[in-house]
């Protein structure tokens, strides 16, 4: 098969350019479409990245609906297996309970992105339900890091990050309940915004008051493209239990302006948890960068009861996953207990942990949500922007089972509270609304990728992405000094 670009111009394009040479003549959607499926083809032997390649949609870019007129005209894009639904295709979660389930109808967020012109030509891999910090059930399959393989890429969405890091694509689909596109974006050098609650759907099936922590996004290789992406796929649907966002100009126009003089706090002793010094040296040089570009910059702490607030999560992923496994079960004809040769062994203790919660325990989480909200609102009434590493702990190797789904460990808290050792400096902007990016600007003493995460208030999120534009330009557009992936379409 003739491609109709090299694989370094692939690679040097973002989704914008794509969409600009779709535009302008030089190439059709489905020529772009062909040169993603190709990458699949190419990458995701070692990467297992990607579950399923829509065939039909790569011969056929308009068949489910796809819009050319959107502003990315066409450009490839993942799905992945786990949020919005697309009409009559399967989403199976990473699960195989839910094996063979197909979708009856599209989700909201499906047809904002089809109206913005991406061409979704496929699903990416995730563990099950979303729960854990890798998509690495070996009995389903492990998604592989393509900086280097021996370690993972974290998650929980796992795919959609390998696949963008080894340009197979250069947005596609994430979803994030406690870091899940932040993380992954972070250790394999992409750029992953999760955005404000109250940004981007979450219907018909749940609202961002419902499902409280949980939002989608997607990742992305540039910043222009992340602005532009939630341009185009903002805004709630009819019912909405709360009013959304609005901006006063489009991010895409905001981010070629820098942003004025920003007060920036550098934060990682968190309460019980903290990061490992070499990643304190990452953090406190990019500190450094940012006093360059003339912000003022200083060590903070926020004052949060983190104890509290971090039970309370930890008993919010507890009682959410326990009802979403007990739903589940419904849709699928079959009654509880969750079977344990279909639904992996943490997320049945979860289950059995979760799902006689009382309407007491759900009281006290929701005022440890509002005293943790409010704490961060007032912090960020004298900060501009929260920086912090993306992680605490250096990404894992593969097959390092206590953060897994698949762990033996007997004690569900126990597992959570050694998943917040790791991920400390995520989930909470999850409980409190707050939106995050994590940005590709430092390294791991093992070569990975180390994001670094700004946070800021309540519909911040164009703050963020200005910042995150003027250090783009800063560095030329070199985010990970420039280096590429080990596994790559290019190599």
């Amino acid at each position: 098969m003739t491609l109709a670009m090299s694989w370094e111009e692939w690679a040097g394009h973002d989704a914008t350019a794509l969409a600009g040479l779709v535009r302008a003549g030089q190439v059709t959607p489905a020529e772009l479409a062909a040169q993603a499926a190709a990458g699949i083809a190419k990458v995701n032997p070692a990467l297992s990245a990607v579950v399923e390649v829509f065939d039909d949609v790569v011969a056929d870019p308009f068949k489910d609906g796809m819009n050319p007129d959107g502003v990315f005209a066409g450009v490839p894009y993942l799905m992945k297996d786990l949020g919005p639904t697309l009409k009559g295709r399967l989403q199976e979660m990473g699960s195989f309970l839910m094996r063979g389930n197909r979708a009856a109808a599209d989700s909201f967020l499906t047809g904002q992105l089809r109206r913005a012109g991406l061409n979704i030509i496929g699903r990416s891999t995730t563990p099950e339900f979303g729960v854990c910090s890798s998509a690495e059930n070996p009995a389903m399959y492990v998604t592989r890091n393509p900086w280097n393989l021996d370690y993972t890429t974290c998650g929980s969405s796992a795919g959609t990050a390998a696949a963008v890091a080894a340009g197979v694509t250069p947005i596609s689909h994430a979803t994030d309940g406690g870091g899940s596109i932040r993380i992954p974006a972070g250790v394999c050098g992409n750029i992953g915004l999760k955005p404000s609650r109250g940004v981007l759907s979450v219907a018909p099936y749940s609202s961002d008051l419902m499902g409280v922590v949980s939002t989608q996004g997607c990742q992305t290789r540039t910043v222009r493209d992340m602005a532009s992406f939630i341009d185009a796929c903002r805004g709630g649907a009819p019912g909405e239990f709360m009013p959304y966002w609005t901006a006063p100009e489009p991010y895409a126009e905001l981010i070629k302006r820098d942003p004025k003089k920003l007060r920036i706090a550098l934060s990682h002793e968190w309460g019980d948890y903290r990061a490992i010094p070499e990643f304190v040296s990452e953090l406190e040089r990019v500190g450094r960068f940012l006093e360059g570009l003339g912000h003022h910059v200083e060590w903070v702490v926020p004052k949060v009861d983190f104890r509290a607030a971090y039970a309370a999560q930890t008993t919010c992923y507890i009682t959410n996953f326990a009802q979403t496994i007990e739903t589940l079960l419904a849709q699928v004809g079959r009654s509880a207990p969750p079977p344990a040769e279909l639904i992996e062994p943490m997320n049945i203790r979860i289950w059995q942990a979760g799902i006689d919660a009382t309407y007491s325990e759900r009281t006290k989480m929701q005022a440890a949500f509002n005293a943790t909200s409010r704490a961060f609102g007032a912090f960020f009434e004298e900060w501009d922007i929260l920086l912090t590493p993306i992680t605490a702990l250096p990404t894992p190797k593969v097959g390092t089972t206590e953060y897994l789904t698949i762990s033996d460990n007997p004690d569900v808290h126990d597992w959570f509270g050694n998943l917040w050792k790791f991920f400390a400096y995520t989930p909470l902007s999850n409980l409190c609304g707050i939106p995050g990016i994590s940005l590709p600007m430092a390294e791991q003493a093992h070569g990975l990728p180390l994001g670094i995460q700004a946070q800021t208030k309540q519909g911040g999120d164009g703050l963020l992405l200005q910042l995150s534009a003027q250090i783009e330009r800063a560095l030329g557009g070199a985010w990970n000094q420039g280096r590429r992936p080990g596994v790559h379409v290019t190599a």
